[in-house]
């Protein structure tokens, strides 16, 4: 808990959703910030004598939620929106991976900035990012990245990814966009020792990511999960996204995606995946008995045609779900809090139909099953006591959602909803709608210029 001489910070006269176990609900309450720990939550005003307060909040007309967490992202497609419209998955790959062949240290870096911005201007407090493109020559990408996270203010997990199955392995990338076995593996080793922080508050995570079963040797997804076990942190891979990967799996290794990833050592509680799309019963079954996380990213799928996800069923067998962004390539928006709507839309396309998910249902993905898939729900993703400070406030008062009673679903079924206040290990980062850590015009200036830089790279390649 934090000391009793932190400074704090009052927040009052909102509604609130805790998003706890027991799914607490508070019509008008209160928290209390202390340091970079939630001191108290509960009904009515804060308790009185508080001392070190700072800040008092009236928070009338806001809903009170934990922060969003992102669990899957490619920052560096920032600087490619909009391309490839009309493809599905495996074409729109061939289509972009000579352009992506081409980033450097500085693209990497503006693209992680418009990435990051626009999520925590969007209620994110928690973000990924599964970055397995570094050209050689290229520079300090995961540096860059790390220090675009740090600069933002929010909480970060860097996946760090890798390829070694290039176009001469009858892989998809360039043969110069792919790193060696034993590179990708130091590399990887590397970065986990350089910015990788175990403790409860930590900012800064890395998780050992081989990009998926079509662009990795078998050996790089054996002894990277060796790697990860060895050094204690996280696995993330894709998986399942697409009925051509099935066909790939099956005609290569002679097994479908998640036979393959067990005979690799890939299922198990320190492990999430992207997408999990084409997903059978013993498949789902298999990830609830290993609590293999998914990463769900609805809008992504619908963007390549992947399919829908069959969430409903994977909550009910125990797997832990959270959310995801995707690549801004494949979802251009670039922001999770839409994600909160898709998912609910989308899923109730499938056979559970208006049972599929609701607003609580899509609410909880977000933010406590964001948690569990990156492997921290004892410290973010509910509004409890002794977790930490990543809280946001939402204006519900506006035109937008006014009218709907109930303020959990105006956020998730209505139009996106205003960020007033996001705080993130008690320091508040977003205000009003505008990020305070670092100047959004400036890097909407620098994402373009790097756009069209990397654009005319590619066309003279």
């Amino acid at each position: 808990m934090a000391p009793s001489a932190a400074q704090r910070v009052v927040i009052e006269n909102c509604a609130i959703a805790t998003v706890d176990a027991d799914d607490t609900e508070y019509a008008s309450g209160h928290l209390v910030l202390a340091g970079n720990r939630i001191e108290s939550v509960g009904a009515g005003k804060a308790p009185e004598g508080l001392e070190n307060v700072v800040r008092r909040i009236d928070a009338t007309g806001h809903l009170a939620t934990p922060g969003l967490v992102n669990t899957h992202h490619h920052f560096y497609q920032w600087i490619t929106r909009g391309l490839a419209t009309d493809h599905n998955l495996f074409n729109w790959l061939v289509a972009l991976y000579p352009t992506w062949a081409r980033i450097d240290e500085q693209m990497t870096y503006a693209a992680a900035q418009g990435s990051l911005a626009m999520m925590a201007r969007g209620g994110v407090t928690t973000a990924m990012d599964h970055h397995y493109v570094y050209p050689q020559g290229s520079g300090d990408l995961s540096g860059a990245i790390i220090r675009a996270a740090a600069e933002t203010g929010v909480r970060f997990t860097l996946a760090r990814g890798s390829m070694d199955r290039s176009e001469k392995d009858g892989g998809l990338p360039p043969d110069f966009a792919v790193e060696t076995l034993d590179g990708a593996l130091a590399a990887t080793e590397e970065t986990v020792e350089r910015h990788h922080d175990a403790s409860f508050d930590a900012m800064t995570q890395v998780a050992v990511a081989p990009c998926s079963p079509f662009s990795v040797s078998t050996e790089l997804m054996r002894q990277g999960a060796e790697l990860a076990r060895r050094l204690g942190v996280r696995l993330h891979t894709h998986g399942s996204e697409t009925v051509e990967e099935e066909k790939f799996c099956h005609e290569l290794f002679g097994m479908g995606p998640t036979d393959y990833f067990e005979s690799t050592g890939w299922l198990g509680e320190d492990v999430w995946m992207a997408h999990c799309v084409h997903m059978t019963d013993s498949d789902i079954a298999a990830f609830g008995r290993t609590k293999t996380g998914v990463a769900h990213c609805p809008s992504s799928n619908a963007r390549l045609a992947a399919g829908i996800a069959r969430v409903p069923d994977m909550l009910g067998a125990g797997v832990p779900v959270g959310l995801g962004v995707d690549g801004t390539a494949s979802n251009e928006s670039g922001e999770l809090h839409t994600e909160l709507r898709n998912a609910l839309l989308i899923n109730r396309l499938g056979a559970h139909r208006e049972a599929a998910l609701g607003a609580r249902q899509a609410l909880r993905l977000g933010t406590h099953g964001g948690a569990q898939v990156l492997g921290r729900a004892d410290q973010i993703g509910s509004l409890e006591p002794g977790k930490l400070a990543d809280v946001v406030l939402w204006k519900m008062d506006t035109l937008a959602h006014a009218s709907i009673a109930d303020p959990v679903t105006a956020l998730v079924l209505g139009a996106a909803a205003p960020v007033t206040a996001s705080f993130v290990n008690g320091r508040q980062i977003v205000e009003n709608g505008r990020l305070l850590s670092v100047d959004e015009d400036a890097i909407a200036v620098s994402t373009r210029a790097e756009a069209q830089r990397l654009a005319r790279i590619a066309a003279r390649a």
